[in-house]
């Protein structure tokens, strides 16, 4: 009897620790008794996964497979699911499926964890498979899935699955719905947002905090604050991250004053922010020009609730600077800082340059960039730079450098939602059954805003080619065709609303402002910086935001 005590001080101990935080000290508990000779039970090993999960670390992970299997519990189906889950957080997708395929019996938790396992890493395609093999499945099953491939940006694929699983009968949960918002958030598919919200409500959802928090989101990223306001007032309880996306969301519009605000209602409340929030703030300060305000914020955070800055604070402060044009600042800036900067850091900065034409500094920040082999976009808008003043020399050496690297220029991508069908166009992409009308259509209306000066961008071509085929890979952006989309699809007057998952170009950006102006839509397209809203032939940005 008190063997069998002592041993389950052992477990408690284990497991206070690793629930502390402290799960290092508990694996070195477990070595130190697994020595002395003391029994190894199932109760023990589970307390010892559950720590090889929160270390993230394969060889203790190793080790308890071991034990496992020394004592006889590889049949365990719960001690064996937590072992699989070891395996795909700490060690390989591959061993995973290995531990999955020698469980003697598998149940439904077990093929959840390998669903969730497979998403992590990128093989949705395998999930999918393994999903529909299930001969019984559980609300967590549908949840697996329709998560994991919302992290894997594939929304539409997870909305279908969600209107099988609805159109089957099948009950959801708050986390279904949590999952579901995120996709429209992400998708800015406002329609199906608002038929979720109205699930959300008939369900009884709405006291649960992590779904007022992702309506807010989902709103704001739809593009439409006053709704995102109004589910954010009408919260019964608000965390720091329910102001955080408020914050962002105001940032998203360009909407940085009232952002300010919502910062300090937050403080009146007594919620303290992270460094999330501050981030926000910052974010949204830069959009809308605020420098002092910014640079206030930042001391804010450092010296008020003592936070040290992250490398993407630094970021946000040099792109405050920088797109208001005060470039010697944010040069100072990332000098004075006490860490060396980021290729996103530097990337931020060399747009700016590029963008006020400051050719000196942009050369000098483009070759310190390149030492940090950044990602595709910084040689690109390197490149850009390089055609605009006429350095062919420069084109080639960016392009060559591309090449041996690996480099490959990053896919542009544009969703619209039509009828609660989300669309997706790629660059170039004849794939959709309306593209020969779309391409018609588009055609037709740029020949009509070139009677109100527009000239087609052609220096963002960078092939030799002749201009009428640069214009005709112009007319091929994934903006233009689903916005085009949008026109011939929806009645007059009607707004439209896309996603891109780059920055608008400059072009595009030109075009959108004409067809508002000339068709009397209101075009709202949020790209990977923040949202332009488009009418009467003016964009909300001001051009404070334009990319080259």
């Amino acid at each position: 009897m008190s063997g069998r005590i002592h041993l389950t001080n052992w477990v408690d101990k284990i497991n206070t620790l690793v629930s502390r935080g402290q799960s290092r000290d508990g694996l070195l508990l477990f070595y130190k008794l697994h020595k002395s000779g003391d029994w190894i039970t199932r109760f023990l090993l589970s307390a010892v996964l559950k720590g090889c999960t929160e270390l993230e670390t394969s060889q203790e992970g190793k080790q308890a497979h071991c034990a496992i299997l020394k004592h006889g519990f590889h049949s365990d189906v719960v001690l064996m699911t937590s072992l699989l889950n070891v395996y795909y957080k700490c060690i390989s997708i591959e061993e995973a499926r290995r531990v999955f395929d020698e469980m003697p019996e598998r149940d439904v938790v077990a093929t959840n964890s390998l669903i969730t396992g497979l998403c992590r890493y990128h093989l949705t395609s395998d999930a999918v498979q393994l999903f529909e093999r299930m001969s019984e499945r559980d609300v967590g099953s549908w949840n697996c899935l329709i998560s994991g491939l919302a992290q894997n940006f594939e929304g539409e694929k997870a909305l279908s699955f969600f209107r099988k699983m609805r159109s089957e009968g099948k009950e959801f949960d708050f986390r279904t719905m949590v999952s579901v918002l995120s996709v429209c958030a992400d998708l800015a598919a406002l329609v199906n947002g608002k038929q979720i919200h109205g699930l959300v409500i008939k369900y009884g959802f709405e006291p649960y905090l992590p779904i007022g928090n992702a309506i807010v989101d989902m709103y704001g990223k739809s593009g439409c604050m006053d709704d995102a306001c109004a589910c954010f007032d009408n919260m019964p309880a608000k965390n720091v991250v329910s102001w955080t996306s408020l914050m962002v969301g105001y940032g998203k519009h360009g909407l940085g004053l009232e952002a300010l605000k919502a910062f300090d209602r937050m403080e009146m409340e007594g919620i303290q922010p992270n460094k999330v929030t501050f981030l926000g703030i910052l974010f949204a300060c830069s959009h809308a020009g605020l420098v002092q305000e910014g640079w206030r914020s930042f001391n804010t955070m450092v010296c008020k609730y003592t936070i040290q800055p992250m490398m993407e604070h630094y970021t946000c402060m040099v792109d405050l600077f920088a797109r208001a044009g005060h470039l010697k600042e944010a040069n100072d800036f990332i000098e004075r800082m006490p860490i060396e900067p980021d290729a996103k850091l530097l990337t931020a900065f060399l747009r700016s340059c590029f963008s006020f034409m400051n050719v000196e500094i942009t050369k000098r920040v483009g070759q310190r960039l390149l030492e940090l082999k950044p990602e595709a976009g910084a040689y690109m808008l390197l490149s850009n730079f390089y055609g605009v003043v006429g350095d062919l020399d420069g084109i080639v050496k960016v392009r060559k450098l591309m090449t041996n690297r690996g480099v490959r220029k990053e896919k542009a991508y544009t969703w619209i939602e039509i009828n609660r069908r989300v669309h997706a166009f790629e660059s170039g992409d004849r794939s959709h059954p309306l593209h020969e009308e779309i391409c018609d259509y588009m055609k037709n209306l740029i020949e009509k805003i070139k009677n109100y000066g527009y000239v087609p961008n052609t220096t963002m071509v960078m092939q030799n080619l002749e201009e009428h085929k640069k214009e005709e890979i112009l007319l091929g952006h994934s903006e233009k065709l689903a916005i085009g989309l949008g026109l011939i699809s929806t009645p007059p007057g009607t707004r439209i609303t896309i996603v891109k998952n780059l920055r608008v170009c400059n072009d595009c950006h030109d075009v959108t402002k004409l067809i508002s102006r000339i068709d009397g839509r209101e075009i709202v397209a949020r790209d990977s910086s923040r949202f332009h809203h488009f009418k009467q032939g003016a964009c909300s940005c001001g051009n404070h935001c334009r990319d080259r």
